[in-house]
């Protein structure tokens, strides 16, 4: 291992223009300072035919448009993407230059060689003089460092980029300093105002209360709610919502949960310290309450990708949950959901987790309104799917609860329950009756790229618009 301090001086050691193949974790998000910085170099020696692998693209990573805007990116291979660089790829971006893949799918194709990376880029917050990174600590705190762990023990170079260099051991060691090859000093690695959102909020509107109450209610019917089971729900504000309803229930029947999974907030944290749940398996933090915590709590555990979601990972957490809460742009009658594109085909998200907790859990509960602004939620076929029908187990929105039909143990428990069950043709109707059915959508016959699921089976295609 060689400390540096400088890119420049990174670039007198190993040659840039035979490393092109490159990888960048997303844990620093709108607040990265480091995926421009070193696409910069790659800008300004003009290399050209590079392979990128960040884990995810915010909209602050403008270098990545440049580079395409100078046609010297060959491929992205990611799980998610927003702002300009989406914008870009879908009107402008050439013939299959894209794999959107899942985070447990990124993983496993790291692990297993399908994606080979020379050269992984990784902001590391806090460093210690073995090489050992944490994400918890330094004034680039961004918590877990999960989707970075797997570039750091298959890519050919291992570079730590970081700000806070100290003289200390880490009592629980996210990057192993026996994996990396040079720690890079640089003067700062991120912006703390756009690594977090500060508080992630509970829905107080009224579609979105209705909503979360009744996800609640349903999960309590088909008697999933008892000691010991196992949850996640993301941080959006309707998920929380069925987190506190069913806090709320959890006391009543004296319920502990086992563990809760996925990306991690300050109220997934309140529950763990209320003793509500045992542990908290943690991949990516969303506050700062979440990080502080992940910093001082043991029962509060930072995983890799893989043991979260790698299906060929024999410890894939996800293998053991219970529920699992997700949202949707789109579902189709089909019961395919989209959360990679709106509704014209452009670019605004992509699978993360979506699809790999979707394909494991025991009941995947997508919670939506049945509309957005003018638009059903339901249409006859998804713009682009990114999970799978056949993983998805029920649609709640503010109308009525629709059952997959391919589960008849969730319909035979319902038979008797209170709660608005219908079709998800009686709902799609519902709400064409007020919308009307939308124009179909014309693109153009330029294919972008694919999306891939996390089994490496392509399951549709992106186009340009």
């Amino acid at each position: 291992m060689k400390l540096l301090n400088s890119l420049d001086e990174l670039f007198k050691e190993i040659d840039i223009h035979q490393n092109k193949a490159i990888s960048f974790h997303h844990h620093l998000r709108n607040g990265d300072l480091v995926i421009n910085q070193v696409l910069e170099k790659y800008h300004s020696h003009h290399v050209q035919e590079i392979a990128l692998f960040p884990s995810a693209i915010f909209p602050s990573y403008q270098m990545i448009k440049r580079l395409l805007e100078q046609d010297q990116i060959a491929h992205i291979t990611t799980n998610y993407i927003s702002g300009g660089v989406a914008d870009y790829l879908s009107n402008q971006g050439k013939e299959n230059i894209l794999t959107m893949q899942t985070h447990g799918g990124r993983a496993r194709a790291i692990i297993e060689g399908k994606s080979k990376i020379d050269i992984a880029f990784i902001a590391a917050p806090s460093v210690n003089y073995k090489g050992d990174a944490i994400g918890y600590k330094g004034p680039s705190k961004c918590g877990s460092l999960g989707y970075a762990i797997a570039d750091s023990e298959y890519a050919k170079i291992v570079v730590l980029l970081t700000d806070h260099l100290v003289d200390e051991e880490f009592d629980r060691v996210e990057i192993h300093g026996s994996n990396v090859d040079y720690v890079v000093s640089l003067d700062k690695i991120g912006d703390p105002s756009g690594i977090v959102s500060g508080t992630t909020n509970i829905t107080t509107n009224p579609i979105g209360v209705k909503i979360a109450k009744q996800t609640a209610r349903f999960l309590e019917d088909i008697d999933v709610i008892k000691d010991g089971f196992s949850f996640q729900s993301g941080a959006g504000g309707i998920s929380l919502k069925v987190t506190a309803e069913l806090e709320n229930y959890m006391k009543i029947k004296q319920i502990t949960a086992s563990f809760f999974s996925g990306g991690i907030t300050g109220y997934h944290v309140g529950l763990l310290e209320r003793g509500l749940v045992d542990k908290l398996y943690d991949v990516q933090c969303f506050d700062l309450t979440a990080i502080d915590s992940l910093s001082r709590n043991k029962n509060h555990i930072p995983i890799s990708a893989s043991k979260y979601a790698n299906p060929a990972d024999i410890d894939q957490v996800i293998k053991d949950l219970d529920v699992v809460i997700l949202g949707a742009t789109e579902i189709d009658l089909d019961f395919n959901v989209n959360v990679t594109t709106d509704s014209h085909g452009i670019i605004m998200g992509g699978s993360g987790g979506h699809s790999d907790t979707a394909s494991e859990a025991k009941v995947s509960v997508i919670v939506s309104p049945l509309f957005k602004g003018r638009l059903p939620i339901i249409k006859k076929h998804v713009t682009t799917i990114t999970t799978l029908g056949k993983h998805i187990d029920v649609l709640v929105t503010e109308r009525g609860i629709a059952i997959n039909p391919l589960r008849k143990d969730l319909l035979e428990k319902c038979k008797q329950s209170l709660l608005k069950i219908k079709t998800i043709e009686e709902l799609y109707q519902e709400a064409i009756n007020y919308t009307g059915i939308p124009k179909d959508v014309t693109r153009s016959d330029v294919q972008i790229g694919v999306i891939e699921d996390r089994t490496y089976d392509k399951i549709d295609r992106l186009y340009r618009k």
